[in-house]
């Protein structure tokens, strides 16, 4: 059983140089959506997540969405544990897969078959794990002989496919995703988002942060608003109606 409980979680951090300028923290509070606070001569203050209250718990799939700098991002590397609050308390229960950042541990002077250890292990996967997921990850990348070479001899797309490929390759009970659908040609697209859905629908838990109105409405049936740093709203997503089937002639008495 996954659950994941955020209580009044912050998470602030300083801008230094930027004190003494009204105009410079004008600047820095646009450019990274939190709200900045400093007083005379003291350091600069993002404040990049306030009063942030969350329980999420088995079979919840939810969707930030916001503005850039808005706090998604943020949110989520607190989730992951990237980011550790400043205030409040956050307590997680499952084990924790993100996709983002893809590339985390990869060394490309080691072979795609190298790495594909060394980053699922990474993620939490034990050795048994990450060696059980060789045979999907050769079947989705198609990267064939090319697994046994360098991966500084890829090409950006074949790394590409290799990351996204381990890091949806161990299956969580809590999933976090930034975005990583908009990455690669059309083809790899679909062929990511059927294997995300497969994906998804193993892990108790699912956080998407996305623009995307189509990948919220397809994976996620919560939706949470951020604007600097707060959540302001938190709506369910509304199924799509049924198709309606389409409209048939009457039939016609037969005459003699």
């Amino acid at each position: 059983m996954a659950r994941m409980n955020l209580e009044g979680v912050g998470v602030a951090y300083p801008i230094y140089n930027a004190a003494s300028q009204s105009l410079r923290k004008q600047i820095v509070s646009i450019s990274t959506g939190g709200r900045v606070s400093a007083a005379k001569g003291q350091v600069a203050t993002v404040t990049a997540l306030d009063d942030i209250n969350l329980d999420l718990k088995d079979g919840d799939r939810i969707g930030l969405i916001g503005h850039n700098g808005s706090g998604k991002t943020t949110l989520l590397r607190t989730m992951a544990g990237i980011f550790r609050p400043t205030r409040g308390r956050m307590t997680v229960e499952g084990r924790v897969s993100t996709v983002f950042g893809l590339g985390a541990g990869m060394d490309p002077e080691l072979t795609g078959y190298e790495n594909i250890m060394r980053m699922a292990m990474l993620l939490g996967a034990t050795q048994r794990e990450a060696e059980a997921s060789i045979p999907g990850i050769e079947e989705f990348t198609e990267l064939g002989q090319f697994l046994a070479m360098p991966v500084r001899t890829y090409s950006a797309g074949m790394t590409t496919r290799l990351l996204f490929a381990v890091a949806t390759a161990v299956h969580p009970e809590i999933l976090l995703v930034d975005e990583v659908l908009g990455a690669g040609d059309a083809a790899f697209q679909e062929k990511a988002r059927q294997r995300m859905s497969d994906f998804v629908a193993r892990a108790s838990i699912f956080v998407l942060a996305s623009h995307s109105p189509d990948l919220m409405k397809q994976f996620c049936t919560r939706m949470i608003k951020l604007e600097h740093g707060k959540i302001v709203s938190d709506e369910v997503i509304p199924p799509d109606p049924p198709a309606e089937a389409p409209a048939t002639e009457p039939l016609k008495e037969r005459t003699a």
